[in-house]
């Protein structure tokens, strides 16, 4: 849900879900921060659509393991490291910190979507770990674990 603080999202969601019949998608759309997407799915979403990964992509934001990473600032100037050590994407396979910085600070094009093309890739790792944390019964132990690394909106 778009513009809503988190805690009035979740209530939101749980309140439709109560009318929503059990056996039919459950959509929520605009639901775009992996701590967001985590809470949804523990309240009964099953598909979402957002474009803050691609949006923030665009503009250098990008999300990563270890948190969120704002290529466009200086410390990455000279920053050899992939954009996220934990990811086999394209991006990080091919290209430095240092590099995509220099990208963005050169007004190439290529920057916006190379850190998109991670970031997508960064949601759809974390889609299957909730799919296979659910499959195993084991979503709730996931979720409080995985929580305390997602803080994407104020980190």
């Amino acid at each position: 849900m778009i513009g809503e603080p988190p805690s009035i999202m979740s209530e939101i969601v749980h309140e439709v879900n109560t009318v929503l019949p059990e056996k039919k998608v459950r959509y929520l759309m605009g639901c775009g921060y992996p701590e967001d997407i985590v809470e949804a799915v523990s309240l009964g979403v099953d598909l979402f659509d957002c474009v803050l990964p691609t949006r923030n992509g665009r503009t250098g934001m990008a999300f990563t393991s270890e948190g969120k990473v704002v290529i466009k600032a200086s410390r990455y100037a000279e920053d050899e490291a992939p954009l996220d050590k934990n990811c086999r994407c394209y991006t990080c396979r091919n290209f430095s910190r240092a590099y995509l910085r220099h990208l963005f600070n050169a007004g190439e094009v290529l920057a916006g979507r190379l850190v998109s093309y991670h970031n997508i890739q960064f949601y759809i790792a974390l889609m299957a770990k909730i799919r296979a944390h659910i499959k195993k019964g084991s979503y709730s132990t996931f979720k409080k674990n995985i929580i305390k690394t997602l803080d994407f909106r104020n980190n």
